[in-house]
């Protein structure tokens, strides 16, 4: 029953309710092995934590780590590393696999990387193993350098008619070609000038150059030379300069190439 105040309120006239006890929740006893459980690495995690470690397979255990997937892998518990995850299941961080190499022996000498991107250790591949007369065009092409920075034809070698006498037949002993005179000539390759003079059977200014075992260059019309009788030269050198003298009819270069003493077309060497 509640009583009507004057200004509106009502009072309760009887007993007030009894508060409702507050509940109090039991405490779960605390797991002894969860921090164990917690500590523990899984073995994805133990795989990328090797790889980390080792420095191989990282690209791999970041590919694992990203797709969630979990491969079983088998390694040979050669090395310390393998050795401790093999005896203890997990993988020692302090602990770095041992790596052994032979001990080799490299020749770094211009003939033992004679390549076709070294023409000069080639041709002393070539003729540091055998006579220059036994050697086959095949194995000889691209030995020898190019004696002008401009190679023209301009009389090859071989039987043709004579630019001078006209008679025909005439055998011509080696390349001619297009040379303003004046142009820088180039030694074909590496070797020893045995000659540098006047050539009376029509050569004009000529210089030769000994390769060894038994090749050798000849450069022939020119204006002038550079070089002495007994000079290294080495390929690509300036020995002289092209010009018409001798039996010429025009200013070029006549290039001769020679094995054992007889002329052979300079292009199975070039």
């Amino acid at each position: 029953m509640t009583i009507q105040t004057v200004r509106g309120r009502r009072r309760a006239t009887g007993p007030a309710p009894e508060p409702r006890p507050a509940v109090v929740h039991a405490e779960r006893p605390r797991d002894a092995r969860r921090d164990e459980r917690r500590g523990r690495r899984s073995p994805l995690r133990q795989i990328a934590d090797f790889a980390t470690v080792s420095g191989v397979g990282q690209k791999a255990g970041i590919a694992l780590a990203s797709t969630g997937l979990v491969l079983t892998v088998a390694v040979p518990a050669t090395g310390p590393v393998m050795a401790d995850a093999a005896r203890t299941g997990s993988v020692s961080a302090g602990m770095q696999p041992e790596v052994k190499a032979a001990a080799a022996q490299i020749d770094f000498t211009r003939t033992a990387v004679g390549t076709k991107g070294d023409p000069d250790g080639k041709l002393k591949q070539l003729l540091g193993a055998q006579s220059a007369g036994t050697i086959t065009r095949a194995a000889s092409a691209g030995s020898l350098g190019a004696p002008l920075d401009s190679m023209v034809t301009a009389s090859p070698f071989g039987y043709r008619v004579s630019p001078i006498t006209g008679a025909v037949g005439e055998f011509h002993r080696g390349q001619d070609y297009v040379a303003q005179c004046g142009t820088a000539v180039h030694a074909a390759a590496s070797g020893t000038v045995t000659f540098t003079g006047w050539h009376p059977y029509g050569g004009g200014n000529r210089v030769v150059i000994d390769h060894g075992n038994g090749l050798e260059t000849t450069y022939n019309h020119l204006s002038s030379s550079s070089v002495r009788v007994g000079q290294q030269v080495s390929r690509g050198d300036v020995v002289a300069m092209s010009g018409t003298t001798g039996a010429s009819t025009g200013c070029h270069l006549h290039f001769e190439v020679m094995v054992n003493g007889d002329v052979v077309d300079p292009l199975g060497w070039l």
